[in-house]
């Protein structure tokens, strides 16, 4: 992982040691720290030059040290200051984010891949997203002026500005997504809660608007220094919502729709839940990538972390966010799903899971969802804001003072974004195949490829390429572990993106989703 190298290593002409002839050897393992960070960590050298203005001007001569000193230099009389989270904050915005309604996919992923596989790639899954968090961890480190990953795009493919653009595209419209999958659930719910003989007209749009309204206001608080205090209360209700959803799972006597014999249509399930250690014979390729690739977009969330890392106060603490998280998502994920999916079984199963409850342990536990609805589509939608805004007001009075021109931009930037989400939503109207769609087209890059080639960047500038220079066990066996890991993420693009289609496609011949703008209810 990290790698112990002297400052003092360091170009002073901005170049990258990339572009140095004299050679470097290979830098000593730095052991503990790299792991688990703190005042110990040892910074290697840039990969490249600083292609991201420092806040006051270029300066591609200063180390990455004095990058961090002058950032909280220049914010230390300013109105709105952004370095200011610990790792604890930083932890509460990890734990609001990956603590989600998306946990509740795990019982359905489950009932198609079989519980001993299903909980067999969760953890595989949180451990690579661990590592490959840890790799991203280390390249903010080596270049701390970058604020978010279209920065660290365009650095790790050679400071080309079509990667910067490329990654900027796919990041608001991954942004914009998830959002969007947030107003579908937030009407899903107030569909759930007011049944299907409304007198509201065109019930599920108007419900999304009001959804869209409210996290509209709810994004308008500039700083995650803000946002994590609101991050915490939010992890702590769904962590509430998915627990009674795991308690009322087995203490009811039967899944919603139970039956004790089969109807007069063949295909309405019928009989005691049906749980089995493997995929059920028939189950197919597409079914089963779905299911895997819902598991790995909760996991996956390290779009997000170099805009937390840049504002906190201590870079250097971060893996402590990282491991509390990582633990706690391992724990949460695999025991409410195993439970919730051992009493509901295969035939009586939703997505979201909150549909095989009876209807009052279901109004109960999804209600409690109702923070992480607001706060996770609001957060992403603060982080998308913040990618804007900065660029517009970069060296401007407007980005640390409160000003009109600077709040009613950062207002109409994240309406903007909303609207989008609301389209999306309403567009892409089912929750399941929405979040494998995510996974694949986005989380490809996000959650794998980058970060396979960032490793080889770093050890590149270290002046010790896994499977060329470093001839050691830990040199071969992190250097075949990202080859693994871009592969993966190609695997994803390529044939995930493929099965996420397919299987929007069977759900649409099917008829179990519904329609385009739909004034329905969508209710669960």
């Amino acid at each position: 992982m990290g790698f112990e190298t002297s400052p003092d290593r360091e170009p002073k002409d901005g170049r990258s040691p990339d572009y140095d002839t004299e050679a470097i050897q290979p830098a000593r393992p730095s052991g503990r720290s790299a792991w688990f960070g703190g005042p110990g960590v040892s910074i290697g050298p840039r990969i490249a030059p600083v292609v991201v203005p420092v806040d006051g001007g270029s300066e591609s001569d200063l180390s990455s040290n004095e990058i961090l000193l002058k950032q909280r230099e220049i914010e230390q009389n300013a109105a709105i200051q952004y370095r200011t989270c610990s790792w604890q904050k930083t932890a509460a915005l990890l734990f609001s984010e990956y603590i989600c309604l998306a946990i509740m996919s795990f019982p359905w992923s489950y009932s198609i891949l079989g519980l001993v596989p299903g909980i067999i790639l969760t953890i595989v899954q949180a451990m690579i997203v661990l590592y490959t968090s840890l790799v991203l961890w280390e390249f903010c480190l080596r270049h701390p002026e970058v604020r978010d990953v279209c920065d660290i795009g365009q650095m790790l493919f050679w400071g080309q500005k079509w990667a910067w653009w490329a990654t900027a595209i796919m990041f608001i419209l991954n942004n914009t997504f998830i959002q969007g999958l947030h107003i579908l659930v937030g009407a899903k719910y107030l569909n759930t809660m007011v049944g299907e003989n409304s007198s509201v007209s065109c019930q599920t749009v108007v419900f999304g608007v009001v959804v869209l309204l409210i996290s509209w206001v709810s994004s308008l608080p500039r700083t995650f220094d803000m946002l994590s205090k609101l991050g915490t209360a939010s992890a702590m209700f769904t962590f509430v919502s998915v627990l009674l959803a795991a308690i009322f799972a087995a203490v009811e006597a039967h899944p919603a729709g139970y039956s004790v014999a089969p109807g007069e249509d063949a295909t309405t399930p019928w009989g005691s839940p049906v749980v089995t250690a493997i995929p059920l014979v028939g189950t197919t390729f597409v079914s089963g990538l779905n299911a895997f690739l819902n598991i790995s977009y909760t996991f996956i969330g390290q779009i997000t972390l170099p805009s937390f890392i840049a504002e906190m106060k201590e870079p250097r603490d971060f893996p402590k966010a990282l491991w509390a998280c990582t633990i706690l998502e391992i724990l949460v994920f695999s025991v409410v799903g195993a439970v919730i999916y051992a009493y509901t079984g295969n035939q009586y199963m939703t997505a979201p899971a909150f549909g095989s409850l009876e209807p009052l342990y279901k109004k109960i536990s999804f209600s409690f969802m109702i923070p992480t609805l607001i706060f996770l589509g609001v957060l992403y939608a603060s982080v998308s804001a913040r990618f804007i805004f900065f660029r517009i007001f970069q060296n401007s009075r407007h980005k640390n003072e409160h000003t009109v021109v600077g709040w009613g931009s950062w207002a109409l930037i994240l309406l903007a974004t909303w609207i989008v989400a609301f389209l999306i939503a309403n567009v892409i109207p089912f929750f399941s195949s929405l979040l494998s769609l995510m996974s694949s087209l986005f989380d490809s890059f996000f959650g794998f490829i980058f970060w396979g080639v960032a490793y080889f960047r770093m050890r590149k500038a270290d002046g010790s390429v896994a499977l060329m220079n470093d001839r050691s066990f830990r040199g071969w066996f992190e250097g075949i572990l990202n080859i693994i890991i871009v592969l993966t993420g190609i695997f994803f693009l390529t044939v995930g993106t493929y099965a996420s289609v397919e299987g929007i496609i069977e759900e649409f011949e099917a008829g179990t989703v519904g329609s385009v703008f739909q004034c329905a209810s969508n209710g669960i």
